[in-house]
């Protein structure tokens, strides 16, 4: 509530009247006349009270007569009523009722009370309220104001004088006050001060307002009394001291600058009055030396006195600090003396309170900055801020140096001391937790045995000082020790906070001016104000020695940590001020300070000791004394907290880090971390320093380049703490973070960072040189760490950077410094590639390929270490970025595709990896001229020899990308195409020829002919099986893709491709070597059809030629339109044949089968060789087939999606329909004429015997292959029969009969040959029958001119009966039976021919029956031959190799004759025949009467059936030639009847058992013969005479010897008695009775006019011996000769008469 509210005047009024009442009361009894005053009073305020308005204003105007009866009351002195009075005046003041005249009455009234001593604490009270309340006091009466104040100060009481000093100063401030106040008002308005008159004391003071002229008066009055003068306006001063007058003149200096630097006069005072009289007080002090003057000095004002000194310190500050403008040269003085009380010989507490006035000066870095301008900038001036810096340090170093003489007690005190004091106490160690007596470890410094506690004396930037303040004492205080270190070191860390703020502040604010009018006006230059620089520079370089002295030592002598961290703070402020300056010098000595911290005392590092060689060669004298920059000497006892190996080529012995050393390690990080940007140069002393202690710590690199920590290989000396194994994820964290801020750098730091990190790295790589030690990879891992931040600007850094590690650091022969240069390199790289650049890197083609070029330089790195990284990189790459890869892919594939053989299998491995991903994943998306690359780099992995898999797995490859190029070919086409376009246009700008492989054909099909290239080089690769895997795909290639090739193309891949590989095949093939190869590697076991290098490359070959010939058959109508096919079959034809002729069994069969297929021949197996069939098993509908013939003649299917198509291809039939028309193109006669050739010339050298004694056995060619050869003759006749003369023929029978003559060797018969007793032919036996059979019927549906061939056919045919009885030979090898042979040994086996001859026969036969009567079948003597032939197997009979052949030979023979007979006898007037009778009259002589016996085992039905056929035989001759005996020669017939005689009384084989003897004697055989003979001779009218005698000549001579044997019998039987008569001679009777019996039967048969009666009476004639034989003794000629009496009944009738009918 305000005291002029309606509320608070009417409070007054009444609290007034309140007063009045009490105070009549009080004065009734004693004095009345103050009662009457009082009552009057009160009527005088109600009166205005009711009269007025403004109740406050007319009081004022009565306020003399308002007072009036307080200051009565007051002149009572009566305590009791004074109290009352006083608090009635003040309650008056408060409410600012008292005017000037009343205030004037009030003073008065004071002033007497004083004097009388009366209520003095009321009257300080009164003053005060009065002067504060309002400015109506002045002049005279405000200075009795302040006298009255002064004396009261100077009592005897304590409290008095005190409430009093405080009064005193704030009455001061009031009149300094009230004058700024009175400036207020007047501001606006300027006055022209009247100029000023001479230069007198007492200056004139009209020019000034009045409360500036009561100012003025006092402060000028203040002075003289400190100056021990009278003053001028304060009158009735009675004493003074000059201590409270400097701390009034100290207020008002520091509390009003303002008024001494606007007003003149109040200036003038202080360079007239406070300077000299301060510097007049001052001088005691400069005098002083300590110890000079101690005990009898003459003028005792001379020594020193605290309470004076510290106070002058006291306003020299203020007056430094606000009128050091005004004052320049003063400050000077005032400076230079402060220097000057810092120094040693001074007293201890002088020292302490000059310390803290620099300290005061310390934390104001304007007044410093103005200082270096005034003073260190200005010619022939002292050098004012560089001596306070260097006065700072050298007080420093002096109190480690100059022992503490005046305080000895606080030299002993232990720490915390207890010997100072409470003082030094309070002030002691600031512990963690307070002061605990010695407990505590007290934050010190400690050097070279001088150990000073360190105390916390103010907070960080203010100069709160201790002794400045301790105006009550009056004896200088005992300095604690350790107290002026304190101050000083705060001080200076102060000043460096202070300055580098400073400066900072300005330049910041400078850059962003800078930046404003960079946005403002783009092209014009800022420039800043040259003039500030300059200071900036000045102040730095004054201060930059002292400070660096000052902080190394203290950092050397440090203890604590905290104080050890703020000068490390310190070093790394002004390090990067001087960076940010410009200031190279400094700012490397700063960085050379702290790194020279962070290691182990005396570490040798170069870096670091050359640098400090530069400073300390400059010692900087700071007043005579020189101050060294202090190199550490750490003896100190600080905490060791890691012990390592240093950093160097030499292994030496430990080092040790102490908590410190890590201290300074992480403010080095700090630095290079936040103030990277403005080291530059000195990039190198912090990298190499961290390096040193990185390595010394253990930390080893991981990925991405961080360090973390980790056992070093030498490791066991290596020792950490506790302590500093926590701190180290943190150390390594910040390595990091230091080099993640590389991001911010510009691009100058960063080069510098970059050629810093490089250059260490070398000196790292020259240490590693000659050892397998670790090496430091701090450097390399730092570069990658580098290069990873700075992927945005990649460009600016990649090419110093891979350079390096490329050139240098992969080169390395340490390998763990090798593996690390890799490493960083590949990391950049796919980082590189993973970045997302601005604009990315698929439009920026030369970043991408910038950032591939090291991947492919370092395929020229020969470490295979360094190659293994490399590609496991690509395979990252592939993996994370192949779909961008874009223009990058050559280089990718380069690569991968840099293999070489000597390289181990592991690289070729990860190298293959790559291959296969990008062949699986990558092939759609890159740019398709890439594709040739791809096929290069797989056909190279086919081609290197370290690992078999991985080229087979590789041809796998190729055919995947072949199928690549088929499903997209029309993509692709296009694309190359187009690039084609482009290459040619750039090629005729520059006037050149394009040139690239198979340059005519088109490029699409140029990427199939370098797929077919490579895939033909891996054809005829050392290994086998790399052969047939590529051998396999080549051709599956071709087969399913080759649709796809214009048809010029083909001419390139039949000349190019095939007949090249076909000729390189052959080559090797034949110069192979024959050396047994021993089993391969480990139990790799090899077959021994593949045991030598010839046997494998024999398989090649097959594979190849086979391959060839299924393209020449499936491509043939695509084929026969280029030009040369006809050279092209040609060259085929003699492929094959070399490879028919070639000495290997396998070669040659599957030559033959290539043939065969070539010449489409679909063996049995196989029958679908339609195509439309070939569909139908695969059910597709026919209708579909129709597309096939519809494409037109350019360039057949080029539709990939016809579903045809797809089918053929992958169907495996790879049939293809001819387009229409084409047909005939097959039936080319040419074509087929050179195949029968080429056939023609396989058959005869492959079947041609070999000539002269061979020892060594030569090539014999294998069964199959001559079963193929002569399989493919029916199909090839079919195309040639039309011109196949009887020359060829005979060729033919030639290579037949060659080729059945040839033996099988012993291991191949249990394959081919059945066990020896099956009648079965061989397939090639069966080959050669068939090629007959084709021909035979050729020639029967043929015209007329073919049937001469038929003889030729019988005559090959005959040959082949032959074998069954003469096995053919082979040239003069020597052949076993196949019984004999052995099977494990190379012997020759003559096959078993009978099977075979048996056939032919059959085949004769047959054929015979059709051809009997043709013209050329007569004339050639057909019959004639055939039975010429058979009789060899008919005369040896029971002597053949097989007992079938003269069984066969004998039907076969029964059926020629039945037929040819007939024909014979038609023509026998031609005489064509007459050469066959006796042919055949031997031929049955033979037979019949063979000379060889029936072997021993034969049972009685096999012999039975024997005879059957003999009988068989007679009958024939019965039926067909006895009865047309009159077509027949005479000589024939003779024959013929004398053989039947023989075979009628034919004599028994000696060898018969007695029981089988009456079967054994072929009796039904001479029965025919017999009966035969009878029936010829009897049967009628013999044609001729001759014929008929013949017969019975023959009947008679039978008869006569028949007589004779029986009779021999009968004598013999009876002259042998009991003892049995020979066997034979037995079994003779027996013959003869047996015939006997069987002539009689003909007999009866026979017409009787055929018999004459000589012959009846020479039969009769036997009846009368054969009942002679009925004595005989043996059973079986009993039984004969029963049966031979038996028929002779039929001669036993009635003689007739002779004389008929009645006759006697």
């Amino acid at each position: 509530m305000s005291t002029s509210s309606p509320e608070a005047v009417k409070k007054l009024l009444e609290n007034m009247q309140t007063d009045l009442r009490s105070l009549s009361m009080e004065c009734k009894k004693k004095f009345p006349p103050v009662k009457e005053a009082a009552e009057s009073g009160i009527v005088k305020i109600k009166t205005i009270a009711a009269r007025n308005t403004d109740i406050l204003a007319a009081l004022k105007e009565n306020s003399s007569e308002v007072v009036q009866p307080f200051l009565m009351g007051c002149g009572t002195k009566e305590p009791k009523i004074t109290q009352l009075c006083l608090a009635a005046i003040q309650r008056l003041m408060s409410h600012e009722v008292v005017s000037e005249a009343a205030a004037g009455n009030i003073i008065n009234m004071l002033w007497q009370l004083m004097e009388n001593g009366l209520e003095e604490l009321k009257l300080l009270q009164t003053v005060l309220v009065l002067l504060t309340t309002n400015t109506v006091v002045h002049d005279e009466v405000l200075s009795k104001a302040i006298v009255l104040c002064f004396r009261l100060h100077f009592t005897k009481d304590n409290i008095t004088n005190n409430t009093a000093a405080a009064t005193v100063r704030q009455v001061v401030t009031v009149v300094f006050e009230r004058m700024v106040a009175e400036d207020e008002r007047f501001k606006g308005i300027v006055e022209q001060p009247p100029p000023v008159q001479g230069n007198t004391n007492r200056r004139s003071v009209t020019t000034l307002r009045p409360s500036a002229k009561d100012a003025y008066m006092l402060f000028q009055d203040l002075c003289q009394l400190v100056n021990a003068d009278a003053p001028y306006w304060l009158v009735g001063m009675t004493e003074m001291t000059r201590t409270f007058g400097l701390e009034l003149l100290e207020s008002v200096l520091n509390d009003f600058p303002g008024v001494f630097l606007q007003h003149q006069e109040f200036s003038f005072l202080l360079k007239e009055r406070v300077c000299p009289l301060v510097i007049k007080l001052f001088s005691p002090n400069i005098k002083f030396r300590q110890g000079s003057s101690s005990a009898a000095s003459p003028v005792p004002v001379e020594k020193p006195y605290f309470p004076i000194c510290m106070r002058l310190l006291r306003v020299v500050s203020v007056l430094i600090k606000h009128f050091y403008s005004l004052l320049v040269t003063e400050c000077e003085i005032f400076l230079s003396l402060l220097v000057k009380f810092l120094d040693g010989e001074k007293p201890q507490w002088l020292r302490a309170v000059a310390v803290e006035s620099v300290h005061r000066l310390c934390v104001q870095p304007h007044l410093l900055r103005s200082f270096c301008q005034s003073y260190d900038m200005k010619q022939h001036s002292t050098k004012v801020f560089r001596d306070i810096v260097n006065a700072l340090g050298s007080f420093i170093q002096s109190l480690f140096i100059v022992p503490n003489v005046g305080n000895a007690s606080a030299v002993g005190a232990p720490a915390g001391g207890s010997g100072s004091g409470p003082q030094g106490t309070a002030q002691g160690g600031p512990g963690p937790g307070g002061v605990s007596g010695t407990l505590t470890t007290q934050a010190a410094f400690e050097y070279r045995g001088t150990w000073i506690p360190l105390m916390t004396v103010s907070a960080q930037g203010s100069a709160k000082a201790t002794y400045l303040e301790m105006l009550d004492k009056v004896e200088p205080p005992s300095i604690p020790e350790g107290y002026a270190m304190s101050v000083a070191f705060s001080g200076l860390l102060d000043l460096v906070r202070g300055i580098t703020t400073m400066i900072e502040k300005e330049l910041a604010a400078e850059e962003e001016a800078a930046a404003e009018s960079r946005e403002a006006q783009p092209d014009h230059n800022w420039q800043p104000p040259p003039g500030a620089h300059l200071v900036w520079e000045e102040m730095v370089s004054a201060c930059w020695c002292g400070l660096l002295a000052a902080l190394s030592l203290l950092l050397d002598a440090s203890t604590d940590e905290t104080a050890t961290e703020n000068i490390l703070k310190a070093e790394l402020t002004m390090a990067s001020l001087c960076g940010r300056l410009g200031l190279v010098t400094p700012r490397d000595a700063f960085i050379t300070a702290i790194c020279k911290a962070s290691l182990p005392p005396h570490y040798a590092l170069t870096v670091l000791s050359s640098n400090a060689a530069n400073l300390s060669s400059k010692a900087y004298s700071i007043q005579g004394q020189n101050v060294q920059i202090i190199s550490p000497s750490s003896e100190s006892h600080q905490q060791v907290v890691a012990v390592g190996q240093p950093l160097s080529a030499q292994p030496q012995g430990t080092v040790v880090l102490t908590a410190k050393n890590i201290q300074c390690m992480r403010t080095l990080l700090n630095l290079a971390h936040c103030h990277g940007a403005v080291l530059g140069t000195s990039w190198q002393l912090v990298l190499a320093t961290l390096q040193h202690l990185v390595w010394i710590l253990g930390l080893k690199p991981s990925v991405g380049g961080a360090l973390k920590p980790g056992r070093a290989v030498e490791g066991p000396t290596t020792v950490l703490t506790t302590a500093v194994m926590t701190d180290l994820p943190v150390i390594s964290n910040i390595l990091s973070r230091l080099f993640e801020s590389s991001q911010y750098l510009d691009d100058v730091s960063l080069h510098h960072l970059i050629n810093a990190l490089c250059s260490l790295s070398l000196e790292a790589m020259e240490m590693a040189y000659g050892t397998n030690k670790e090496p430091s990879l701090f450097a390399v891992a730092k570069l990658l760490e580098t290069g990873l931040v700075n992927m945005d600007r990649i460009e600016i850094l990649w090419r110093p950077l891979t350079g390096h590690l490329l050139e240098k650091v992969c080169q390395h022969p340490n390998s763990r410094m090798r593996e690390w240069g890799a490493e960083a390199l590949t990391a950049l790289i796919k980082a590189g590639l993973d970045y997302k650049h601005e604009p990315p890197l698929g439009q920026n083609q030369r970043l991408q390929l910038l950032l591939l070029n090291p991947l492919k330089e370092l395929s020229n790195v020969l470490h295979a270490d360094i190659r293994q990284k490399q590609l496991e990189s690509v395979l990252q790459i592939l993996q994370s970025q192949g779909d961008s890869l874009g223009p990058g892919w050559p280089l990718v594939l380069g690569v991968i595709g840099a293999i070489r053989n000597d390289q181990g299998e592991s690289l070729i491995r990860t190298a293959f990896q790559c291959l296969q991903l990008v062949v699986t994943d990558f092939l759609p998306t890159m740019p398709c001229t890439c594709l040739q690359i791809v096929v290069d780099v797989a056909g190279s992995f086919g081609l290197q020899n370290q690992e078999l898999n991985i080229s087979l797995t590789s041809i796998g490859l190729l055919w995947n990308i072949s199928d690549h190029f088929f499903q997209r070919g029309e993509a692709i086409t296009k694309d190359l195409d187009r690039e084609e376009e482009a290459q040619q246009k750039q090629a005729r700008e520059k006037g050149e020829t394009l040139n690239r492989p198979f340059h005519p054909a088109p490029p699409f099909d140029c990427l199939w002919l370098c797929l077919y290239a490579k895939l033909g080089e891996l054809c005829v690769d050392p290994r086998p099986a790399v052969r047939k895997s590529a051998g396999q795909t080549l051709f599956s290639t071709i087969a399913a893709h080759g649709t796809l090739l214009h048809q010029p193309t083909w001419h390139i891949v039949v000349w190019k491709v095939l007949f090249h590989l076909l000729n390189c095949v052959r080559t090797s093939s034949t110069t192979a070597d024959k050396e047994k190869i021993e089993s391969g590697g480990g139990n790799i076991l090899i077959h021994h059809s593949r045991d030598t290098a010839e046997k494998q490359w024999a398989e090649t070959w097959v594979l190849t030629l086979a391959g060839v010939a299924r393209i020449f058959n499936t491509r043939r109508y695509l084929l026969q339109k280029l030009g040369d096919f006809f050279e092209a079959w040609e060259v085929l034809l003699t492929h094959i044949q070399s490879a028919a002729l070639s000495k290997n069994n396998e070669v040659s069969l599957a030559a033959l089968k290539s043939f065969q297929e070539i010449l489409q021949i679909v063996t049995p197996a196989k029958d679908s060789d339609k195509a439309g069939d070939a569909f139908a098993a695969i059910g597709v509908p026919p209708v579909l087939i129709d597309p096939l013939s519809a494409s037109g003649p350019g360039r057949p299917l080029v539709r990939s999606d016809s579903l045809v198509e797809r089918l053929t291809c992958y169907n495996g039939a790879e049939l293809q329909a001819p387009p229409p028309g084409e047909e005939s193109a097959l039936e080319d006669l040419t074509l087929w004429w050179s195949a029968w050739n080429t056939w023609y010339r396989t058959g005869t050298d492959s079947t041609r015997p070999p000539s002269g004694q061979t020892e060594k056995l030569s090539f014999i060619p294998s069964q199959p292959f001559l079963t193929a050869l002569i399989q493919i003759f029916p199909a090839l006749y079919q195309h040639i029969k039309a011109n196949f003369s009887m020359e060829d023929l005979k060729k033919l029978g030639v290579i037949l009969h060659g080729a059945v003559s040839v033996p099988i060797s012993s291991d191949a018969s249990p394959f081919i040959l059945p066990s020896y007793t099956e009648a079965v032919l061989t397939s090639l036996q069966e080959a050669v029958l068939t090629a007959l059979d084709v021909l035979q019927k050729a020639i029967c549906v043929g015209p007329e001119n073919l049937q001469v061939m038929y003889p030729a056919i019988f005559e090959q045919l005959l040959l082949f009966v032959e074998f069954s009885c003469k096995p053919p030979q082979y040239g003069r090898i020597e052949t076993k039976h196949v019984a004999n042979a052995k099977y494990n040994q190379a012997e020759w086996v003559a096959l078993n021919y009978v099977p075979f001859a048996e056939r032919s026969l059959e085949v004769l036969v047959e054929l015979y029956h059709k051809t009997a009567c043709h013209k050329a079948v007569i004339n050639e003597k057909v019959l004639q031959g055939i039975i010429k032939t058979l009789r060899m197997p008919l005369g040896l009979k029971y002597a053949c190799p097989s007992e079938s052949t003269w069984k066969l030979a004998v039907s076969s023979l029964l059926k020629v004759l039945s037929i040819g007979l007939p024909v014979a006898r038609q023509h026998s007037a031609s005489g064509k025949f007459d050469t066959m009778w006796p042919e055949l009259a031997n031929a049955f002589e033979d037979f019949l009467f063979t000379k060889s016996s029936p072997p021993d085992n034969l049972s009685i039905q096999e012999f039975q059936k024997n005879e059957a056929i003999d009988v068989e035989v007679v009958q024939l001759i019965s039926s067909e030639i006895l009865p047309f005996a009159n077509f027949i020669p005479k000589d024939f017939v003779g024959q013929i009847m004398a053989m039947l005689n023989k075979g009628s009384i034919h004599s028994q084989s000696p060898s018969f058992t007695e029981a089988e003897i009456d079967v054994r004697m072929r009796e039904e055989f001479s029965k025919v013969c017999f009966e035969t003979l009878l029936q010829f001779s009897f049967s009628n009218k013999a044609s001729t005479p001759q014929e008929g005698f013949i017969s019975r000549m023959a009947l008679s001579v039978l008869l006569k010897r028949s007589q004779d044997v029986l009779q021999r019998y009968v004598e013999d039987e009876r002259l042998s008695g009991r003892c049995p008569l020979p066997r034979q001679q037995v079994t003779e009777i027996i013959f003869v009775l047996k015939a006997i019996s069987t002539l009689m039967d003909s007999l009866k048969k026979t017409q009787p006019e055929n018999v004459d009666d000589r012959t009846w009476a020479q039969v009769i004639a036997l009846y009368p011996t054969l009942v002679e034989c009925i004595t005989c003794s043996s059973s079986e000629v009993s039984s004969a000769l029963k049966e031979a009496l038996g028929p002779f009944k039929d001669f036993m009738q009635a003689p007739i008469s002779r004389v008929h009918n009645g006759d006697s």
